[in-house]
């Protein structure tokens, strides 16, 4: 079922961030059709369609953009949708006739979603670019990292999804709930260099308040304090501690038996707590100190891999994983008492689902073989 059961969204095949933010509406019980293009287009890493995890729950047609009678079918597509996801450069959609102008001429209620790295204007626009890129530009990569060394790229976790795909399906929602009220669609410009800036809003603060520093490892969140860490076990792996509070800071020091440390903020003496913090926790291996903190507020867990985090007792009792086609991957979230999302259907193949897409959407028969006349191809 899911909050958003009967909206209807049109997603233009492309990589990483529009793809999630399909996802997430799709998960939410919307009505994703994938316009996607003839054969396999190459994008991203190389896997099989099935496992491409971002499809899940929608289907698909298949559409060359650039053959004469492309934008005719698209815009036949688009006039009964309700949203439009698009990840070109600006100007492209623009280019094949079916940019915003064109399609809130036809649906004047459609909320058009953009999603670029640098924006659809600035002297940056029209250049390529990937996460690093955007969140190096952001200031987000340079805080990311251990004191004296290099900035660390986290994954690209930032700028595609958290600050990309993320802030895209936000404001597809605002823009769809905007629409109800005023009858009038409009354009959605995210920009991952822009969401990236907005995932850092609290260290702004820190900043203005002089709470923070921009040196690398210096500050408490970013590995500088030791109780703020990562540590290795007997075992070599990893344990993560996050004691900030004094509260949970004195449960940490007590369940270590460490009870003559200095004190907490002391930052003269964070070496040595560190060094007394990474030979007490070497001492014996991950899952001791896992028994050893069990039922404990010390902000105390274990680095799992992302296989050992799916079998995880919490991660199960939560039912947070779920397998899907045969594909293990991360359930819906958020979660909702009344309206629950659920999975649906797998990956489609490309055109896998289009036919029924169409008759979902309201085409008829004769309608449906003048779009298959116009290239759109589907089963």
């Amino acid at each position: 079922m899911g909050p958003l059961r009967g909206i209807r969204v049109l997603e233009f095949e492309a990589i990483g961030p529009a793809p999630f933010a399909g996802m997430l509406l799709a998960d939410m019980g919307a009505d994703v059709l994938v316009v996607d293009r003839p054969g396999d287009a190459g994008l991203g890493l190389k896997r099989e369609r099935s496992q491409d995890i971002m499809l899940r729950g929608k289907r698909s047609v298949m559409l060359d953009l650039k053959s004469p009678r492309g934008a005719q079918a698209a815009s036949a597509l688009i006039a009964r949708a309700d949203a439009l996801i698009e990840g070109f450069r600006p100007g492209v959609m623009e280019r094949l006739g079916i940019g915003p102008e064109q399609a809130l001429k036809a649906n004047p209620r459609l909320v058009y979603g953009r999603m670029t790295g640098w924006g659809q204007e600035g002297p940056l626009a029209p250049r390529a670019g990937h996460d690093i890129n955007y969140i190096a530009l952001s200031g987000i990569l340079n805080a990311i990292g251990r004191r004296g060394g290099p900035p660390v790229p986290p994954l690209n976790l930032i700028g595609d999804f958290g600050g990309g795909g993320m802030l895209l399906g936000f404001g597809v929602v605002c823009a769809l709930l905007e629409a109800q009220r005023s009858g009038h669609g409009q354009v959605i410009d995210t920009a991952m260099v822009d969401g990236a800036a907005l995932l850092a809003a609290m260290f702004a603060g820190f900043l203005a308040a002089g709470s923070w520093t921009e040196e690398r490892g210096a500050n408490i969140l970013d590995s500088g304090a030791p109780w703020y860490d990562v540590y290795e076990t007997a075992d070599r792996k990893f344990v993560a501690i996050g004691a900030i509070e004094d509260k949970f800071f004195a449960e940490l020091c007590e369940r270590l038996k460490l009870r003559d440390l200095p004190p907490q903020h002391d930052r003269a003496r964070w070496p040595e707590m560190r060094r007394r913090f990474a030979e007490t926790f070497r001492s014996r291996t991950r899952e001791d100190w896992c028994r050893v903190f069990d039922g404990s507020d010390a902000c105390f867990a274990p680095v799992l891999s992302w296989s050992e985090a799916r079998a995880h007792a919490h991660s199960t009792a939560r039912d947070a994983y779920a397998e899907l086609g045969g594909v293990p991957q991360p359930a819906p979230a958020p979660r909702f008492s009344r309206t629950r999302p659920e999975l649906g259907r797998p990956p489609p193949a490309r055109g896998e689902g289009g036919r029924e897409a169409l008759v979902d959407s309201g085409f008829g028969t004769a309608e449906i073989a003048e779009l298959r006349a116009l290239g759109l191809g589907f089963h």
